[in-house]
């Protein structure tokens, strides 16, 4: 079995292979370079290399272009020759055209297997960054989620959290007392955050049956590992779903899969696309999340490459943990640009053959500095590296031949249909219907006391009108008659149908509680 991954050839005539040990590839990465300069063929190949080795992929396609992984690439293209001939110079004798496994997911469910999460799954820290939720509308709504532990109220999907929102705000009173101050006002500005949300098509992604971890860590029969693409081009549309997605998943893989170590291969590796929306106004409670599941989660085998425009998108402390860099030109045109390409070059190990900043401003298309890391992890010394072609398709596949590989997929019909059981939208609403059904039955009872109250009032006055004509013992009569009546209705109402009646208001009013 290979232990490297070649990524292209450097040197003075680029004929010195520049690897990626597989052993340091769990030690995460970084893809840079302006737009145009050849970061998403760099993506593809990595991928190709991983996949090949067995190593599982996932990665998100934001411009559609990844889905040609899934398709050979062919000598009748027309860059076929300058890929021939860079393979020539770059010294890669085992070029050749081939396809590979690839699984199709959508949070819209329309391009590939529908992906979903539970509320509960996603959290409320997430969820809060995903709405743009102040801190006191965080407040609330992590005094929701436990309310709902504590409860039994299954969070599942969006109208479960709705509904928790709507009982919370009832029922504000008396949880405040317990929790702190639930105000209206916050419940109502995150019931409209949530309404944004649906309207950005989230609906979707909330729900059951939700993603397993193992299905975006399969190999294939020949043991290459599968690559899993998300769809991603509608979701840049909203921006922060995209971003929290990627984060909710890889923080799953982080709480979910066993330490391994140091394997001689990733379990997974992980592309982040567009890494600045993760980070762009995020607060410091999150990034210091995604410090520490990037510090943490190589011990699980899974190595994570943030792919951007610029070094600078990402953090400090995070940057400090990319150990294998791939790095395309950066433009510098402004002190602002020519400020962030300085601070790159010095992350990196000098080469006394050129400047790194200098090297950084000068490559072209489809090459970059590279540098990978070495034995016992210590970074390699910069390089200037033509990028090795890619083996599948470059560009976009059909909307037909994407369709066949999602119905030939090895979990094709598992994600399909939307499954909705019971859950705190269900309870609360059963809830609901009860106390309803029981203030009915309590003012049919009340209805039914006051016709009774009428008829004993009448009794009353009829006997009164016989006083004259009757005898005393028609008088005794009449009043016997009158107290009977009167401890009837007594007996009645502190019987069973009185308890219904004490029920039927008090259960209104404690029901939820």
């Amino acid at each position: 079995m290979a232990d490297t991954l070649f990524i292209g050839g450097g040197g003075e005539d680029y004929a010195s292979p520049q690897e990626l040990l597989l052993k340091y590839a769990n030690r995460h990465g970084l893809i840079a370079g302006a737009t145009g300069t050849g970061k998403t063929v760099t993506l593809q190949i990595m991928a190709e290399g991983f996949s090949s080795v067995g190593v599982p992929v996932f990665l998100a396609d934001v411009k559609g272009d990844l889905s040609g992984l899934a398709k050979s690439g062919t000598p009748d293209f027309k860059l076929h020759d300058a890929f021939m001939k860079r393979a020539g110079t770059i010294q890669f004798d085992d070029y050749s055209y081939n396809d590979f496994p690839v699984t199709f997911w959508d949070l819209y469910g329309e391009q590939g297997h529908p992906v979903r999460t539970t509320v509960a799954e996603m959290g409320p820290l997430l969820l809060a960054r995903l709405l743009e939720l102040s801190e006191a509308q965080e407040g609330v709504l992590n005094i929701a989620f436990r309310v709902a532990d504590e409860e039994g109220l299954p969070l599942l999907d969006l109208k479960d959290l709705q509904a928790m929102l709507v009982w919370l705000g009832e029922h504000r009173e008396t949880i405040s007392l317990r929790y702190g101050n639930i105000s209206t006002a916050s419940v109502g500005a995150i019931q409209r955050q949530l309404l944004v949300l649906e309207n950005q098509g989230a609906t979707q992604f909330f729900g059951e049956p939700a993603l397993e971890l193992s299905d975006i860590m399969r190999t294939d029969p020949d043991g290459r590992g599968r690559i899993n693409i998300l769809a991603s081009d509608k979701l840049m549309s909203a921006p922060r779903l995209y971003a929290t997605s990627l984060l909710w998943l890889l923080s799953e893989l982080f709480e979910e899969l066993p330490e391994v170590g140091d394997p001689d291969k990733p379990k997974l590796v992980f592309f982040f696309d567009e890494a600045h929306l993760l980070f762009d106004d995020a607060p410091k409670a999150l990034v210091e999340k995604v410090e520490q599941v990037a510090r943490l989660i190589r011990s699980k085998g899974v190595g994570v490459y943030f792919v951007t425009q610029n070094p600078a998108d990402v953090p400090e402390d995070i940057l400090g943990q990319l150990g294998n860099r791939v790095q395309h030109a950066l433009r510098a045109f402004t002190p602002k640009d020519q400020k962030g390409l300085k601070q790159a070059a010095e992350t990196y190990r000098t080469n006394p053959r050129f400047s790194t900043e200098d090297a950084i401003k000068e490559v072209g298309v489809g090459e970059a500095v590279t540098s990978m890391l070495e034995s016992k992890g210590a970074p390699g010394i910069v390089e200037r590296t033509l990028i090795r072609p890619p083996s599948s398709q470059l560009g976009p596949i059909t909307k037909s031949e994407r369709q066949g590989v999602i119905d030939t997929s090895p979990i094709a019909g598992k994600y399909e249909s939307a499954v909705d059981r019971e859950s705190a939208y269900e309870v609360l609403r059963g809830r609901a219907e009860q106390a309803a059904a029981e203030a009915e039955e309590a003012e049919r009872l009340e209805e039914e006391a006051e016709a009774a109250e009428r008829e004993l009032k009448k009794a009353r006055r009829y006997d009164g009108t016989q006083v004259g004509r009757s005898s005393s013992r028609s008088k005794t009569s009449s009043k016997g008659f009158g107290d009977q009546l009167t401890k009837m209705v007594v007996k009645e109402l502190t019987g069973t149908t009185g308890r219904r009646i004490v029920r039927g208001i008090l259960g209104g009013l404690f029901k939820g509680r």
